[in-house]
């Protein structure tokens, strides 16, 4: 079994120097936590991907359509959707589940 505390995870990405910590990688899929500064950049990925917010607030913007969000929510993004998180509180971080890619 396998426990990561939410709080160990966040000092694991400051420590990063980094928006994004990875934390688990595995054939089937890889977890990692996402904390963007200011703004969120990323782009489009390979992979599905699943987006569970751990805290903060703000809204998400995917294949056109925006929500708002706040801890808990869980948004899943197709492998090449354009998606970002925007207006979003100095706090916020989710986790993120990349799932292997299909074939």
């Amino acid at each position: 079994m396998l426990n990561i505390v939410t709080r160990d995870a966040i000092m694991r990405l400051r420590e990063s120097a980094s928006d994004y910590a990875e934390l688990i990688q595995d054939g089937r899929f890889d977890l990692g936590l996402y904390q963007p500064v200011d703004m969120d950049s990323q782009t489009p990925h390979a992979r599905d991907e699943l987006y569970i917010v751990a805290r903060g607030g703000g809204r998400f913007t995917c294949a056109g359509e925006t929500k708002p969000f706040t801890p808990g929510d869980v948004f899943f993004v197709p492998a090449g959707t354009d998606h970002r998180f925007v207006e979003f509180s100095e706090d916020f971080a989710t986790w993120v589940i990349f799932f292997a890619k299909r074939g």
